[in-house]
């Protein structure tokens, strides 16, 4: 998507750089969020799966930079974003639930 608006639209380099490099660290964390959450579930161990939930907390904050103050937010983005952000709320709730359940 950011590619579409970088040829669409006159995107500001100073603004695109950055952009991007918020882009890549959020696939970043998106990898390491899934595969601990998913070795968390499978292995039935709290430690994973609560440090998955602290990396949720920064892919949100991500998400939220992306739906609110990105350089251009389209309707696209605004569903894409608040798809995801439902996804991570119920993901927590999920996660919250199987730590407690472990721990017991």
């Amino acid at each position: 998507m950011i590619v579409y608006k970088s040829q669409v639209f006159s995107y500001p380099d100073d603004f695109l750089a950055p952009d991007l490099v918020l882009l890549f660290i959020m696939a970043i964390l998106e990898v390491l969020r899934l595969y601990l959450g998913s070795k968390g579930n499978l292995t039935e161990e709290e430690a994973p799966l609560g440090l998955s939930l602290v990396i949720t907390v920064g892919s949100v904050i991500l998400s939220v930079y992306f739906l609110v103050w990105q350089t251009y937010v389209l309707k696209a983005d605004v569903i894409i974003n608040a798809v995801l952000l439902f996804t991570y709320g119920l993901e927590s709730v999920l996660k919250v639930i199987a730590i407690a359940a472990f721990v017991s």
